[in-house]
């Protein structure tokens, strides 16, 4: 081999050592401060929660409306990257995860593809982990069994959080 093709193969070999090196930095640094946000106008933000429909009142049962019994009506995300989203409370368990069948798909490093489940049970509202990776936390009290959820109580997954609204 002439000296010009050992020249040639060696700084083709730096080259891609150096891509791999900064590929492998850009990883790390997405994993620890998260992926940064292209600010290219104002777009619409892609609809990250499905809420089941509301029926109209003819349809409904006779039950008490849910205003006047004090109860919660909305599961809305007040800290993370949804922030704002609101997903209507009804018969039916709320799927939170990253699994696109999900009810409600969160974006977030630390949540599991089924991490949640927020659901009724005789009039009360119950939070229960699914066995998550990182856990789901009741307040400060990660949970281990279902728990009963208040309004206004704080429901974390990773760097998200739900609460219960009327």
């Amino acid at each position: 081999m002439s000296n010009l093709t050992l020249i040639l193969i060696k700084v083709a070999y730096l080259v891609v050592l150096w891509l791999f090196v900064l590929m492998a930095v850009g990883v790390i640094n997405t994993d620890l401060f998260g992926q940064k946000k292209k600010k290219k106008g104002k777009k619409k933000p892609r609809p990250a929660a499905r809420s089941a429909p509301r029926r109209s009142a003819s349809s409904q049962s006779p039950r008490p409306s849910r205003a006047r019994r004090n109860e919660p009506t909305v599961l809305a995300v007040t800290q993370g990257s949804l922030t704002g989203t609101t997903v209507d409370l009804g018969s039916h368990p709320i799927l939170i995860g990253r699994a696109p069948d999900s009810t409600l798909v969160i974006t977030d490093d630390y949540a599991s593809g089924r991490h949640a489940r927020v659901y009724p049970d005789n009039g009360r509202w119950f939070v229960e982990d699914l066995n998550s990776t990182n856990g789901t936390y009741l307040g400060q009290q990660k949970l281990n069994r279902p728990q009963p959820i208040t309004v206004g109580q704080p429901i974390r997954i990773g760097k998200t959080v739900l609460e219960l609204r009327k």
